[in-house]
């Protein structure tokens, strides 16, 4: 995740939404990403307003960062060997997708997504493993985090410049001396997870959790909205096609 420690953006707008409406939102801007390129150019457009709205857009634009290579290499691949036109269609693709991923990872903590994921009828032990691995992201670069502070504070991790295969060996090192306490740290956290699972009664075959999903007007509101703007974009798609 993008935020430092791991956790939810607590003042975003689209935080107290319901999380079924976001999931919607998700997959809604997901599936257009298949739009030609001129209303995929638009629905990006409008999503990003989204999330600078949100205030998320420092976090998005971190994650675009990260991949700035990736996106120049596939940009000028495609412009090389079809054309400049596919070449904006698969970046605006890309940069949707991600900022999808952004928005609802940001906004959704692992009980609503468990709830979300019940509510869709998915059965409770998949429900729970999968907001299980959602969480890890967060909580496994914060053991990485923690990790390599403690060995910077030690001095056991060098900053040379990579100049030859001596620094490449020692780079090696210093990343198998981050790696392996973090795994280590992850796999105590999820023993203790999982006998926390059970000892809160994991199998029990009557369940009733504390927070129920519940549509408020605004959820409403934003469930209209979604459903209009993407049928407005199927049909402006359907006319020009």
């Amino acid at each position: 995740m993008p935020t430092p420690s791991g956790q939810l953006v607590e003042d975003s707008p689209l935080r107290s939404l319901d999380p079924r409406i976001k999931l919607l939102l998700t997959v809604g801007a997901s599936l257009a990403v298949m739009m030609p390129i001129v209303p995929l150019a638009f629905f990006t457009l409008i999503y990003g307003g989204l999330i600078y709205w949100a205030k998320l857009g420092k976090y998005a634009y971190q994650q675009l960062w990260r991949l700035k290579w990736l996106f120049v290499f596939l940009f000028a691949l495609d412009w090389w060997l079809v054309s400049i036109e596919l070449a904006v269609t698969v970046t605006l693709r890309l940069i949707l997708l991600i900022s999808t991923f952004t928005l609802f990872v940001l906004t959704t903590s692992f009980t609503e997504l468990q709830l979300t994921l019940e509510w869709l009828r998915f059965p409770y032990r998949y429900a729970f493993g999968l907001s299980l691995a959602f969480q890890s992201i967060g909580l496994l670069q914060g053991e990485i985090s923690t990790v390599r502070e403690a060995q910077i504070a030690r001095g056991a991790v060098h900053h040379a410049k990579i100049v030859g295969w001596r620094e490449r060996l020692q780079m090696v090192r210093d990343g198998v001396a981050l790696t392996v306490p973090a795994i280590v740290l992850t796999t105590k956290r999820a023993w203790t997870m999982t006998e926390a699972a059970y000892a809160r009664g994991f199998e029990s075959p009557k369940r009733r959790p504390f927070y129920q999903l519940q549509m408020k007007t605004s959820d409403w509101c934003w469930l209209a909205g979604i459903i209009i703007t993407l049928g407005g974009f199927i049909l402006w798609v359907q006319i020009t096609t």
